[in-house]
């Protein structure tokens, strides 16, 4: 019930900043709008299936959730700044509660925003199947990876550095060694290592195979997402509990 309760309110603020959480759900729309005209303009005998619908809408599907990191942290970030959390602290919320009650809102805003994009991607070419809900399921259990990010930075940052690095650094990054806009095995090389250790590649990856139901494909670049996610939340929670304490 502390959880279900605290989740409520970071809700509330998260729907105060309008331009914010329009501009999360926008943005991948718009990318969608341009990235299928450039795909639209490439001659049909040159290779553009990098920009084809089918690989295309998981990609912004993933990107849109890297937002999420943004939101997390900078709400984090605010609150740590405010007397707010420092009330709460005096509560039995434990640190858990508390990165918790941060998680769930994100993740209701992820399946919106997943479910739009490859809403919206239908327009454009992508044939509907039941596997789209798959894919989607597969984007919101990916996007724990963004908002533990995004939950580190706001528990060590303030407001303006978490803007910086995961408004800034964390989408450049996600969108360069995903795959979203350049074609990773054509370059090869020490970026293609990169990639693989990263796991921006791998969320991708995993809900491209989700849209076509293959678990040969999805469950290895899955399994990399998870394993992150756990590692980061992991560390979250301490350092989260460490200013517990410390405050």
């Amino acid at each position: 019930m502390r959880v279900v309760l605290f989740s409520k309110r970071n809700t509330k603020e998260i729907i105060r900043e309008p331009l914010n959480f329009f501009f999360g759900l926008g943005f991948p729309l718009i990318l969608l709008l341009l990235l299928s005209i450039i795909n639209a303009s490439i001659p049909a005998e040159a290779n553009n299936a990098m920009f084809e619908i089918d690989n295309l809408a998981p990609g912004l599907a993933m990107f849109g959730t890297a937002f999420m990191a943004l939101f997390s942290g900078t709400l984090v970030a605010k609150d740590r700044t405010s007397s707010f959390l420092m009330r709460l602290f005096a509560s039995p919320m434990t640190a858990t509660d508390f990165i918790l009650g941060y998680t769930l809102p994100m993740i209701a805003m992820t399946a919106v925003q997943c479910t739009i994009t490859f809403l919206a991607s239908l327009i454009f070419g992508l044939q509907f199947t039941v596997s789209i809900l798959f894919a989607i399921l597969i984007t919101v259990i990916t996007s724990f990876l963004f908002v533990g990010i995004g939950l580190l930075c706001g528990t060590l940052l303030n407001d303006k550095a978490v803007g910086g690095i995961c408004g800034a650094l964390v989408t450049n990054i996600a969108g360069w060694f995903s795959g979203i806009f350049i074609p990773i095995d054509l370059i090869g090389g020490a970026f293609k290592v990169i990639t693989d250790i990263l796991p921006f590649y791998h969320v991708v990856e995993a809900i491209k195979a989700a849209l076509q139901v293959d678990f040969s494909v999805m469950l290895p670049h899955l399994g990399v997402v998870l394993a992150y996610a756990l590692i980061i939340y992991i560390i979250a929670i301490y350092a989260f509990n460490n200013k517990m304490k410390g405050d």
